[in-house]
């Protein structure tokens, strides 16, 4: 064989390992944007969904609180929220929204408080008062784990 033969497919063979390096590289750095841009998607509707959960839970836990007359509105927003958790988040989160839901619910079968009792029973049993806290500190670790980095 001649050795310009061996000269240019030499050439050609380094250009064609270096261009087939370049394409793979090229790829998996869009393949970890994408990556990356649909896990950050993920996270806002998870926060966004997980807001307006926590602030309708709020309104319609006060609400039952102050009044036993059923809200019935509020209690169909709150179940179409959890039907949308279950769609994007962990059934565990699903599970505890849920639960909110249920005592939320029962709260109005419960006497209404007038705003001393309310006060009162702030200061003497936080956690019955504190129905929210559950949730959403699930919530904040599924968000963390959600927007962890990959390795």
């Amino acid at each position: 064989m001649d050795i310009a033969y061996i000269t240019a497919l030499s050439a050609l063979a380094g250009s064609v390992v270096g261009g087939l390096t370049a394409g793979l590289t090229t790829w998996l750095s869009h393949r970890a944007q994408v990556r990356a841009s649909h896990r950050g998607h993920q996270v806002a509707r998870r926060q966004d969904l997980f807001s307006d959960f926590i602030a309708s839970a709020a309104k319609t836990f006060g609400n039952a609180l102050v009044t036993n007359e059923l809200q019935i509105v509020e209690l169909v927003e709150l179940h179409g929220r959890v039907s949308q958790m279950r769609v994007l988040c962990s059934p565990k989160i699903v599970a505890c929204a849920d639960a909110l839901v249920h005592t939320i619910g029962k709260t109005y079968a419960r006497p209404a408080f007038a705003a001393r009792e309310l006060l009162e029973l702030a200061e003497s049993r936080r956690s019955e008062m504190d129905v929210l806290r559950q949730f959403s500190e699930m919530a904040r670790d599924e968000l963390e784990e959600l927007a962890a980095p990959l390795l």
